[in-house]
Parts: structure tokens; sequence; C-alpha cells
């Protein structure tokens, strides 16, 4: 089974139902406070990538991968039962969704975690030639009153193209391209960002035009995607530099 190891970090794909119930047991305690297993339909359909400490092995982050052969299965995927993601149906390479991603809240140098998951992501996309990551990038609660500059940055800066764009389909969201006229404070938006999401912007990505208002995990999220092609050579350069793979 492929390691990767970095600094104090080790990240590999679960092998075991053990490692599941140790994935499920983070996301639930990172997502809904307490003891716990966080498990749904989707986690058999998925690769569940593990971050943790080299030493005592202890589940610092995780997060799941479902492949798919191309966009005309996106319709199963989990953002699908948020977003109508009918003009992502035509794409024609394989994808992956990326779900779940949390950080233990007493992990040091998150930065860090969220560094090698994206080197072993990196390697992964790249031996499964995949075309496009996409998922749901999470902000805490349900006001968004707290993020109202970084939903206006995301506006001003970072929509999906027209030929991607999901459409609503969610009970209750935030329609921050047509509520918010305000400029962004850009020092404040970059702080209340999800880290996931802002690696994924720095990377090329883009989101929907509207949050989600999710009551059951007590969040709001926007969807997100990012193609391969549009990653920058020396930010690619830097994850396969971690990753410690080789390519041509």
């Amino acid at each position: 089974m492929p390691i990767l190891t970095t600094g104090r970090y080790a990240a590999r794909f679960a092998s075991t139902d053990a490692d599941l119930r140790a994935a499920q047991s983070l996301r639930y305690r990172c997502f809904r406070g307490g003891d716990g297993l966080d498990a749904d339909a989707f986690d058999s359909r998925c690769r569940h990538l593990l971050i943790e400490d080299r030493v005592t092995r202890t589940l610092l982050g995780c997060c799941r991968l479902m492949p798919l052969a191309n966009g005309a299965g996106i319709g199963g995927s989990y953002a699908a039962q948020f977003y109508e993601l009918s003009a992502l149906q035509a794409y024609d390479a394989p994808m992956i969704e990326i779900g779940r991603f949390c950080i233990a809240p007493e992990a040091p140098d998150r930065a860090d975690i969220l560094r090698i998951a994206w080197s072993m992501m990196t390697r992964h996309v790249e031996a499964e030639g995949i075309g496009m990551l996409f998922g749901c990038a999470s902000f805490q609660g349900t006001d968004a009153a707290r993020y109202l500059d970084t939903f206006a940055m995301l506006r001003d800066r970072h929509l999906a193209p027209n030929r991607w764009l999901p459409r609503v389909k969610a009970p209750k969201v935030f329609r921050f391209t047509q509520r918010l006229r305000r400029k962004p404070n850009a020092k404040l938006a970059l702080r209340s960002m999800p880290p996931l999401l802002r690696s994924y912007l720095v990377m090329g990505g883009w989101v929907s035009d509207h949050a989600v208002v999710d009551h059951d995990l007590n969040t709001l999220h926007v969807f997100m995607g990012l193609e391969v092609s549009a990653v920058p050579p020396a930010r690619l350069r830097l994850l396969r530099a971690v990753s410690g793979q080789a390519f041509g």
C-alpha cells in the first residue's frame, strides 16, 4: 500500500474496516461534535485518504475520493443532492469528487496536513488521468452574515464558467451573486475562507453562484470545481516535489 511521508505526517488510503471507522469517527467529531460515526451510502463508493502522525499513528485528517468515469455519472454524486449539475454531464474525462475533508481540531501544522493531502491526491489524480476535481466546500454554521466578504470575493473573482455553472436545487440557498453589492475586504475574506476552498482557488478552481444552507451538518457550502489542466505549472511542481514522484 503506497504511503507518502513528509516531516511528521504520513498519508495513505484506508485498507481495512478499522481505517474506515476511524475516518468516520473523525468526520463525526469535526462536522457534528462528540463521539459517533459519520457514515452514509457514499462511503462504499469512495477511497478514503488518511493523514496520520508518523510516530503516534493518530489520525489527524481525512477525506474521501469518489471516482466517476466522466460527467455522465455526476447525478449520483454527493454534491448532486444539493446542486443541479446537468451542465457538467457533458464533461468527457474522468472526474473525482472530494468530500468530507476535515482536520482534527487539535492538530498542529494544519497547513502541512493540507499540503500532504493535496500531494497524495496529485499522485492519485495523475496516475488515474483525472480531468476534473469537484466537491462541496463547507463554512461552519448557517449564518451567511459571518462570511459576506468571502462571498463577495467569490462573486468577483471565482465564479464557475457559464458552461459548467451549477444551478439551484436545494430548498434553502444564499444567492450571494444577487444579494451582495459590497466590495470585499480581501483580508477578512481570506481569513474566513475554508482552507480546502482556498487551496482550490489558488490552483485555478471556481465555485457556484450560491451557497446551500445545510442544517443537517450546520454548514453553508458552495460547489467547487477544478480542471486539472488549469493548475498553474509552478503549483503543480511543488505538489509533485512533496509527493516524491518522478514525472516525465
